[in-house]
């Protein structure tokens, strides 16, 4: 019986070798991440990219100038899809979709190329079912095209190195600009190339072929020069756009603390959106680190790299955001495939199994909502419904605070197709080239005249005009009275009426 078992297994795998190394991955991939991609609603993350996707490019332009200049370039990617496809929640997040399936595709073919086809197999199986990969491969945000720039320009490196042309060194020099436009931060694993790339040219390119001393050095030589002139794209479209990224940092990044030590050991579950499951990872990765020996310089430097840059950087300035690195995620996953690749295939299966099986809580909390933590979620679509069922001709609508993350009047709008008036805005967040409208400085003047006002106030709140601040509060509780109150997941919506005697 046992012999049978091992029989059908080895007919099994003889099988599967027969099917492209990357299509298992991938389909895997495709059939997790679109599982549920609509069912939890557009986060704050999310609403900013709609806002700044459909707008006009001369307004991104703008926009850019003011804030989120390191993601203009996703925007307007996004401009380009939503105007054909349309902005709905999936339309969205299709591209991140996409992104995903290629990445663990191409996830495969390295892992193919550096330890062996089972390797390759395993690692881009284990990254299919990682909660992470789902929740950034359904998020309308630049992560998901960043992890599969990053495989993708590491495969072309890798052909460049071992059959060196100047085409391939051309499409190496596309992948590695087209990361730096999505995603500056993602540009760290350059440093893991450059490793490699001067690994290599010490180490000097195989004897075949090679007749003289003076031919093996120039072959040397042209590695290090190719590679440098690949890199001059990047640094002439992503150096200006650091540039300017960097003058925005005070606002854009002003709810991000210096990173301490303990970041790092929160990294794994950051990453791969699962405590147990990043620790599993990590644990498996670092047999497969210890397996391959020399041949996981490549793998272990795109890893630990990037995260040792962006932390020292972030213990100087606040940079640290353990989602900036999903990226490295893929090359700890082609580590752990190179230990799986060790043992039998039912074995190895089962580790694969069991990552997805120990983040199953985690992958059906992410589909319900992608705010952190997840048990305080933001009912954008709950606090529109109420104004919705409630709404008259000639309301008006006021949000409180208007200046924060929350975006809260941007996720009221999504939801509504005929949105109450905004009767405290004095210039839209379009014309502002901003991400915030700007509100009007004297609100009592500009809420004259207005009888119904829906307000909707972050957080629960009993008493809603209480929780409105400065001259805004001011002039609502002085001119209204509250007249019904609802509560939602992390909103107040509240129905103001003038008072009678005003």
């Amino acid at each position: 019986m046992g012999q049978l078992s091992e029989r059908s297994a080895g007919a099994a795998w003889e099988h599967l070798r027969r099917v492209p190394v990357w299509l298992p991955p991938a389909l895997l991939t495709v059939a997790v991440t679109l599982t549920g991609l609509g069912s939890a609603q557009l986060w704050r993350d999310e609403l900013a990219t709609w806002s700044a996707a459909t707008r006009s490019p001369g307004d991104l332009a703008r926009l850019a100038g003011t804030i989120d200049a390191a993601t203009g370039p996703y925007y307007l990617l996004m401009h380009v899809w939503t105007t054909v496809v349309g902005d709905s929640t999936v339309a969205l997040r299709v591209p991140a979709v996409l992104a995903m399936t290629v990445a663990a595709g191409l996830l495969a073919v390295l892992g193919a190329r550096l330890v062996d086809r089972r390797g390759g197999l395993f690692a881009g199986l284990l990254f299919a079912v990682l909660p992470g990969t789902s929740r950034y491969g359904q998020e309308a945000r630049p992560y998901a095209l960043a992890t599969m720039l990053a495989v993708l320009a590491t495969v072309l490196l890798v052909t460049a190195l071992r059959r060196p042309s100047w085409a391939r060194w051309a499409g190496y020099a596309a992948a590695v600009a087209a990361l730096g436009l999505i995603h500056l931060i993602a540009l760290t694993v350059l440093a893991a190339h450059a490793l490699v790339v001067l690994i290599a040219w010490w180490r000097g390119p195989a004897a075949a072929g090679v007749a003289t001393q003076a031919h093996l050095d120039a072959e040397r030589d042209r590695r290090v020069w190719r590679w440098l002139v690949a890199v001059v794209p990047v640094a002439l479209l992503a150096g200006p756009l650091l540039v300017k990224a960097r003058t925005q940092q005070s606002r854009q990044l002003n709810w991000v603390h210096l990173a301490r030590l303990d970041d790092l050991t929160a990294l794994p579950g950051g990453v791969a959106q699962s405590s147990v499951v990043g620790g599993l990872l990590v644990g498996v990765a670092a047999l497969g680190a210890a397996r391959l020996g020399r041949r996981a310089l490549l793998p272990v430097s795109a890893v630990l790299l990037p995260v040792l840059l962006l932390f020292v950087a972030g213990t100087v300035v606040p940079l640290w955001v353990p989602r900036y690195l999903v990226f490295v995620v893929p090359f700890a996953c082609l580590l752990a495939g190179a230990a799986l690749a060790a043992v039998a295939a039912p074995a190895a299966l089962v580790v694969v199994v069991l990552a997805g099986l120990l983040g199953l809580p985690d992958q059906a909390a992410l589909r319900r909502t992608h705010e952190w933590p997840r048990s305080a979620p933001v009912d954008y679509a709950g606090a529109a419904r109420v104004i919705a069922d409630g709404q008259r001709p000639g309301d008006a609508v006021v949000y409180s605070p208007r200046h924060s993350w929350l975006f809260l009047d941007l996720g009221i709008e999504y939801h509504l197709d005929d949105p109450p008036r905004d009767v405290l805005v004095t210039e839209d967040e379009v014309r502002r080239g901003d991400l915030w409208a700007a509100e009007c400085p004297q609100p009592a003047q500009c809420l004259a005249g207005t009888t119904r006002v829906w307000l909707v106030v972050s957080g629960r709140h009993a008493e809603p005009l209480a929780a409105v601040p400065d001259a805004k509060g001011d002039a609502l509780r002085t001119d209204f009275t509250v007249t019904q109150v609802w509560q939602r997941p992390g909103l107040t919506v509240a129905l103001l009426t003038s008072r009678p005697d005003r």
